[in-house]
């Protein structure tokens, strides 16, 4: 699918739950991603970090080529890398429609953008809880994709940063509904409504559907509270 359908698919969907696949069983990962796609899930949230932008190492993109011979659920690869330029060409080759990167991590983030776009996958860019929306404010009409980071990137199971959901609501303003716009990080029914509230399309979850009895309960639940905000 080009660019264009897969952002308008993610936007007819909206909200989405994005299972963040850091919190998944990668012993059983044919059977994670079955049961996910049995529960409703329309896009994976591919957390990939490299031990020097964040403390912490995941998978990289051998792991996602595998994973892509399983479905055709969309894939965003949430690059927490440093230097995400000279390893693009391998995530999109491994079958990610989106990537998005870390403002924080490059130089030029507009020239990755275009290069991403070019591509012909979603551009995403990424911010971290202590970085002001006025350092990407520039680069929002390169974005399709705006991830706010509502806690540190690198762990998963932390708690909500609840200053996120301003951050949130400056960046709404300023995409002024251009960019699709994620948020990352503690996100589960006690935090789901404020954040769609505040303006997002996508709730990245790991904990709140990968510790549920029912992915499709737990991501029905949070679907239904994000559409009632």
């Amino acid at each position: 699918m080009s660019r264009e359908s897969i952002l308008n698919q993610l936007r007819e969907n909206s909200p989405l739950i994005a299972p963040s696949m850091l919190k998944c069983d990668f012993g059983n990962l044919q059977r994670e991603v079955a049961m996910l796609e049995s529960a409703g899930a329309k896009v994976l949230h591919l957390d990939v970090m490299d031990g020097h932008f964040v403390p912490n190492l995941s998978y990289g993109a051998m792991v996602i080529d595998r994973l892509r011979r399983m479905t055709n659920l969309v894939f965003d690869a949430h690059l927490m890398i440093s230097n995400p330029d000279q390893y693009l060409d391998d995530f999109l080759s491994a079958g990610c429609q989106a990537v998005t990167f870390h403002v924080e991590a490059v130089a030029n983030p507009a020239d990755l953008l275009q290069r991403i776009r070019k591509a012909d996958a979603i551009a995403g860019l990424a911010v971290n809880p202590g970085t002001p929306i006025d350092t990407i404010q520039d680069l929002v009409p390169e974005c399709d994709l705006i991830l706010i980071m509502s806690v540190e990137p690198g762990f998963g199971g932390q708690q909500f940063i609840a200053s996120s959901l301003d951050k949130l609501r400056e960046v709404k303003q300023v995409a002024g509904g251009e960019s699709l716009l994620s948020i990352d990080g503690g996100i589960g029914p006690s935090t789901i409504s404020e954040a769609s509230k505040a303006g997002a399309d996508i709730f990245v979850v790991g904990s709140a559907v990968f510790e549920a009895n029912d992915y499709g309960d737990a991501i029905a639940e949070l679907t239904q509270l994000a559409a009632a905000a």
